[in-house]
């Protein structure tokens, strides 16, 4: 590949990643971190975008995506884990929710009073339309995003940036909560929330396609190309993060109390911009959530076609359009109170998978390692998701790490050592018989 293709290729990476959650989120860290944003945004970076490249990483180390990666599993258990993975980070909840934010970030300031039922419905069936067309050919992706769409949102994020960084519109606030005493580890927390892990096992496989549809065959070529792209994904979303930490962490002043980071944005760029501020924020929103809209959709078609052949992408591409417009007319409420614990629940799988990936050489019974740790993760990764859908769990409140949402982390890491450990003493180890 020329190294414009590699950069277009980055670029194309980066936006599949840069939905609006990712744009609304640190701004409301950073204001809360405060005096203490230094350490919140380092924590914050090593969950939102050193998961997400290793992530990458992975998926380039196993020649694959989900179905790779869980093929030491019992039969038929990988292929449920994929497809419901697939189906919450796609259709389900995550592909309606960016037409949703486009909608009441994008749009819906400019309508006012006018802005109803029937404009969101109007919105949605033009938006999902046209991420429709942008997904039928995977072949035109790279140019379509990678080199058309993305570098229009780039100049809009560093032109916001800079302003952010020669004129703060506001004083630094005090840090207040969990950031007060242990700024780092809250950032971690808040960051390992962006699910970005989930989008890397997806977006991973479908750039390896993309390359092939290039003529890209060699699989040494495409892991290195594919490694690259995550590099370059990474620091645009490094970048992101600090740009908007730094704006929130200068918004004292400017609001009281705001209830999410889309108000400080919003107010903090009408501050600079004026009455254009709405356009460019509307923009930077609108492309940001369109482009993950494509990455998700076309991920999605690429997978179940990849899984049953009968079923052609692009007529995935359309009933997935079309389901992800349905859905998206419930509101983004509903959505997210209906989908997050189940998020809560499954992303703890896709971490330790990612890990034991990378451990996978190291492990003498990697088939015993990949179902023993992938298990605990689940079980355990299942009483946070209860926890966060109001179930009374105060019976295991003795669980390390339980009251921040993190039950399955020790129990996995636990599991991860023992495996490693029988490596040690294989003759010593009940288990190792496969």
């Amino acid at each position: 590949m020329k190294t414009a293709d590699i950069i277009g290729l980055g670029f194309m990476t980066f936006a599949f990643f840069l939905g609006a959650g990712n744009i609304i989120f640190p701004p409301m860290a950073g204001f809360l971190a405060g005096e203490q944003m230094s350490w919140a945004m380092l924590g914050f970076l090593v969950t939102g975008v050193g998961l997400p490249l290793a992530t990458i990483i992975a998926v380039a180390r196993a020649g694959g995506g989900l179905l790779t990666m869980t093929e030491l599993l019992p039969k038929g258990v990988g292929i449920v884990i994929a497809v419901a993975a697939y189906l919450i980070i796609g259709p389900a909840f995550a592909t309606p929710r960016t037409g949703l934010v486009a909608y009441e970030m994008g749009l819906k300031p400019f309508l006012g009073a006018e802005a109803g039922q029937m404009s969101l419905t109007l919105f949605i069936v033009g938006y999902f339309g046209l991420s429709l067309v942008l997904s039928l050919n995977q072949g035109r992706l790279l140019d379509a995003i990678g080199k058309v769409l993305t570098p229009v949102l780039v100049l809009l994020l560093v032109v916001l940036a800079i302003a952010v960084l020669v004129a703060p519109q506001g004083s630094v606030p005090a840090a207040t909560g969990d950031y007060l005493a242990n700024p780092g580890v809250k950032g971690l927390l808040e960051g390992y929330n962006t699910m970005d892990t989930f989008g890397a096992l997806m977006f991973g496989m479908l750039i390896i396609d993309v390359l092939k549809q290039k003529g890209i065959s060699d699989s040494r070529l495409q892991t290195r190309y594919l490694v690259r792209a995550g590099l370059i994904a990474a620091a645009g979303l490094a970048f992101v993060y600090v740009s908007l930490f730094q704006l929130g962490a200068t918004a004292g002043g400017l609001l009281s109390a705001p209830s999410n980071g889309g108000e400080i944005v919003a107010l903090y760029v009408a501050k600079l911009f004026g009455p254009a501020g709405q356009f460019i924020l509307a923009g930077i929103v609108s492309l940001a959530c369109l482009t993950t809209a494509v990455g998700l959709t076309s991920a999605c078609a690429d997978f179940f076609h990849t899984l049953w052949p009968r079923l052609s992408y692009k007529g995935l591409v359309i009933g997935m359009s079309l389901l992800c417009a349905l859905i998206a007319n419930v509101g983004l409420s509903a959505l997210i109170s209906l989908s997050i614990p189940v998020l809560v629940a499954i992303y703890p799988v896709a971490v330790a998978l990612v890990v034991v990936t990378f451990l996978k050489e190291h492990f003498t019974h990697p088939r015993l390692a990949f179902r023993l740790v992938l298990l605990v993760s689940m079980l355990f990764g299942a009483l946070d998701g209860l926890k966060t859908a109001g179930v009374d769990l105060q019976l295991f409140n003795f669980l390390p790490l339980f009251d921040l949402g993190l039950a399955w982390l020790l129990p996995t890491l636990l599991a991860m050592g023992l495996c490693l450990c029988w490596r040690m003493a294989p003759k010593l180890n009940p288990l190792s018989a496969e």
